[in-house]
């Protein structure tokens, strides 16, 4: 009977090891194994919404600065061509009338003052 006691006091101390050992790398590996996964695809999805959060707003951001950076732009490039273009084409247009003008007022003016003196 002493030998089958110390027989299963040494079988549990055995099993115990073993089982510990074994569960310890089994848990060990499972979890890693586990948590990689569920790490990687909790991280994948985390990026990729933080992601797409963090591009819209950037590009909302950038697509208002280059609006307005246009505007501005394109308004004061406007504005002095047009600036430009007005007093080029009103010089040319007011030295062609006025010296059409005048001459057509001149002659009428002294033929008329010519004929009456």
């Amino acid at each position: 009977m002493e030998e089958n006691k110390s027989l299963s006091i040494y079988l549990s101390i055995y099993l115990s090891i073993y089982l510990s050992i074994y569960l310890s790398i089994y848990l060990s590996i499972y979890l890693s194994i586990y948590l990689s996964i569920y790490l990687s695809i909790y991280l994948s999805i985390y990026l990729s919404i933080y992601l797409s959060i963090y591009l819209s707003i950037y590009l909302s951001i950038l697509s208002i600065y280059l609006s307005i950076y246009l505007s501005i732009y394109l308004s004061i490039y406007i504005y002095i061509y047009l600036s430009i273009y007005l007093s080029i084409y009103l010089s040319i247009y007011l030295s062609i009338y006025l010296s059409i003008y005048l001459s057509i007022y001149l002659s009428i003016y002294l033929s008329i003052y010519l004929s009456i003196y």
